[in-house]
């Protein structure tokens, strides 16, 4: 029997074999997040799938951080933008929102470029109903000065996939994208 744990880690990074795929897939990579520019949606896992068809058409498959994230309607014009300019005529983009996205998905790349941004990553892996025990995250380490001196100030921050904190030591703010 695969588990739900077993199940998301197998889907997490479906890159294409395919050439043609491939390489509209790696197009398609290129594409930043655009509440946080410094990733790109395949660090952040939500670019599920590329297809090119026979006829050239490429079909794009993205799954969004929240159902009703902002940011989803600019990333697919990215998406759909960046494979014209790389000379795709018919391009289609959909959501699919099962699977849901989980942190587990992002890449490590994109783990560290988000604490370099000040942003702290999202650390442990997401709990799976009925997978066992729930573990709990007893302290956030600060991006900044590695101090785990800190406390959660506000349970969303500047986006509703991370949380405002705050490190006692170095007395800065920082936003810390959280374990889904």
């Amino acid at each position: 029997m695969v588990t739900a744990a077993v199940a998301a880690a197998s889907i997490a990074r479906p890159i294409p074999d395919d050439p043609a795929a491939l390489r509209a897939w790696q197009v398609a990579a290129t594409v930043t997040d655009p509440e946080v520019p410094v990733l790109t949606i395949e660090d952040l896992g939500v670019l599920r799938s590329v297809e090119v068809g026979d006829d050239g058409a490429v079909r794009v498959q993205l799954t969004p951080t929240y159902s009703g994230c902002p940011a989803l309607d600019a990333m697919r014009d990215d998406v759909v933008l960046a494979l014209t300019h790389a000379g795709y005529a018919d391009v289609e983009v959909s959501l699919v929102l099962a699977p849901a996205w989980t942190t587990d998905w992002m890449s490590d790349a994109g783990k560290a470029k988000l604490r370099r941004y000040g942003i702290q990553a999202p650390t442990g892996k997401a709990a799976v109903r009925g997978s066992g025990p729930v573990r709990l995250q007893l302290a956030v380490k600060c991006p900044r000065c590695d101090s785990l001196n800190t406390r959660e100030l506000a349970r969303f921050g500047s986006t509703s996939c991370k949380a405002l904190y705050e490190c006692r030591d170095c007395l800065e703010p920082f936003d810390y994208f959280k374990v889904l």
